[in-house]
């Protein structure tokens, strides 16, 4: 175990620097002038800014000695300077990270364990009704745009409610965990379900089908005949196996989310990691790309090496030596 976690952590430090000088080349190499494409707009009203950047961050040196400058300020938490906002990237992800990480983190809580659990019912009741239940849910999930199902969420729970009277749901805005847990879960309750709906109805149809093939097994025929109780053979025998394809997408999943839900934090005006790229871009801001571009990454590679440590809980077979 040990000899294969140092072998995964090397290979995901392999792939972060992979993607590290494919950035450097997208974002130093390809472009004309680096400090105006990072100065963005404020390029052309400040020339003498421009020569001020190209001195600091040494772009006027050999481009491995500038690769160099740029893994050192990585490896030491600098992420670059945000001429727009006018401070440090890593005081923007600060900000930002834990916005994204709470509604990531949240909604797939949701999707994970509601998926899989509505899963495993239609799975044990093929063909009843409980069964095409969860296959109408799973299509009109499927179906539904998250910025749409966002907007009906707050006209319905939030507008209409407090037309009534009702002030539950607050409508947009974010409050850290840390100065109220009450009201950080109130804020979050409803990003929560619009950004869980969409992923939780392909965790019903992926643990289904899973779930119909596990219990289909030798060994789970054994159990049964052997008078195991059938919640044991289930949950015990059946979605153990059942769940190996779906840690898989769940990892990948979270990843995804983690380096960014845009849509989400759009609708209910949260500033999390997917608002501020969509900012960055809008105003050309370089220095936050590129430091999205790069956590990003990290939580992939972060969220694969966790995936696979996961396999060999869940599915003996598996051998990581």
């Amino acid at each position: 175990m040990v000899r294969f976690l140092i072998r995964r952590l090397l290979t995901g430090v392999l792939v972060v620097w992979l993607i590290s000088v494919i950035v450097f080349a997208i974002f130093f190499i390809a472009p004309h002038n680096v400090a105006q494409l990072l100065l963005g707009k404020f390029a052309a009203q400040n020339q003498q800014l421009v020569q001020t950047v190209t001195k600091q961050l040494g772009l006027d040196q050999p481009i491995w000695v500038q690769y160099a400058h740029f893994l050192n300020r990585l490896f030491h938490g600098d992420l670059g300077y945000s001429y727009y906002s006018h401070e440090p990237v890593t005081s923007l992800i600060k900000a930002a990270l834990p916005i994204t990480a709470s509604l990531a983190i949240g909604a797939a809580i949701i999707w994970v364990v509601a998926g899989v659990l509505i899963g495993v019912l239609s799975a044990t009741r093929p063909r009843s009704f409980t069964d095409r239940l969860a296959t109408l849910f799973a299509l009109i999930g499927l179906s539904f745009p998250t910025f749409v199902l966002g907007l009906l969420l707050l006209y319905f729970f939030f507008y209409q409610l407090h037309l009534a009277g009702v002030t539950f749901f607050p409508g947009g805005g974010y409050v850290p965990l840390t100065q109220n847990p009450g009201q950080w879960a109130q804020h979050l309750i409803l990003p929560w379900i619009t950004l869980a709906v969409a992923s939780m109805a392909v965790y019903v149809r992926l643990t289904r089908g899973q779930m119909l093939e596990v219990l289909g097994e030798d060994y789970v025929r054994t159990a049964r005949s052997k008078g195991l109780r059938p919640l044991r053979v289930t949950y015990r025998h059946g979605l153990r196996a059942a769940l190996v394809p779906i840690v898989t997408q769940f990892g990948i999943d979270v990843a995804t989310l983690l380096g960014g839900a845009i849509v989400t934090e759009q609708v209910f005006g949260l500033n999390g990691l997917g608002r501020m790229s969509v900012q960055a871009v809008t105003n050309q801001d370089e220095p936050v790309i590129i430091a999205v571009v790069l956590l990003a990454a990290v939580f992939v590679v972060v969220a694969n090496i966790v995936v696979d440590l996961l396999y060999a809980v869940l599915d003996p077979r598996v051998r990581l030596s």
